[in-house]
């Protein structure tokens, strides 16, 4: 039976986690509220859970304004797929190498590893040797490349589980089997680390579907390369042009009212962030216990 103090911490917790989940969850339910409400609505009562008329007319601007919202979104899917597993393929198997007590030079590799997340090449010669050496530019590759190269942090966070999560006993058990060293990597580590493979993935994930700087640098004719990401701020920039020149346009106030300046901008983060919101959930138990385990020094 539990004590007064524990009922009492309980009590404290479930409050404050409460608190906590509300403070992450309202936000978004406004996000939401506000791309449905009317444009005029929002701009004479501002922001409100209790809006006083809906409309689905930022949504309607979105998918009907001759971008291809659906293209987009095929390109961001396919992009996130081919970068997430490329990138996690690169990463596992740096990881694990360095995970290994023997390895020749591991300490030399793991301050080259340490070293990127402390400095970089900066973006002008990135984007010259991209451009010139490469040729990424205006091309799918420009888009995948450069966020392909290794995440000091991700590497570092997955060989800290490699040492803590994968025993010892059980590779060595696999080796006098007969186990080659990647049969033992695949068959024996990769399915012990799962949890931190789905923690680098969602990492990876997210961060190949919110990039839109890629796109932004590297694609300068072909448009139909943009990810969703990329064209949702071409039609913000849009928006701005418009609403800045409509001085000097002849009957720019008939086409600026029927743009939803405002419920359109909550419309595309809706747009953006709506595909991460449905996949987070099928991931977080595994992504809580590999930052639990993986953040522990090795």
């Amino acid at each position: 039976m539990r004590t007064r103090e524990e009922r009492r911490f309980q009590v404290i917790g479930n409050i404050v986690m409460i608190i906590l989940t509300a403070c992450a969850l309202l936000p978004m339910i406004l996000l939401v509220l506000s791309s449905l409400t009317d444009n005029d609505t929002l701009i004479r009562n501002g922001y409100s859970f209790l809006p006083e008329k809906f409309s689905l007319q930022a949504y309607t601007y979105i998918f009907s304004t001759g971008n291809s919202v659906i293209h987009a979104y095929g390109i961001s899917i396919l992009l996130t797929v081919v970068g997430t597993t490329c990138s996690l393929v690169i990463t596992t198997l740096l990881a694990y190498a360095l995970s290994k007590k023997a390895l020749p030079g591991k300490g030399v590799l793991t301050f080259i590893v340490f070293f990127t997340m402390l400095f970089n090449g900066g973006l002008v010669p990135t984007y010259m040797n991209y451009t010139n050496v490469f040729g990424l530019k205006n091309t799918f590759w420009g888009l995948l490349i450069p966020s392909l190269l290794t995440n000091g942090f991700n590497i570092l966070l997955m060989k800290s589980y490699f040492v803590t999560g994968v025993p010892d006993e059980v590779l060595e058990a696999a080796y006098i089997d007969g186990a080659s060293e990647f049969k033992t990597f695949y068959s024996i580590a990769l399915p012990l680390a799962k949890p931190i493979v789905a923690t680098i993935g969602l990492f990876a994930g997210i961060a190949y579907w919110n990039d839109w700087m890629n796109g932004y640098i590297y694609l300068t004719k072909r448009t139909d390369l943009y990810s969703i990401q990329n064209l949702l701020n071409r039609m913000i920039q849009n928006i701005q042009f418009l609403t800045q020149s409509s001085a000097n346009i002849s009957n720019a106030n008939v086409g600026l009212s029927s743009i939803p300046a405002v419920s359109v901008r909550m419309a595309m983060a809706v747009v953006g962030v709506l595909p991460i919101v449905i996949v987070y959930p099928f991931v977080q138990n595994n992504f809580v216990k590999g930052i639990t385990l993986g953040g522990v020094k090795g």
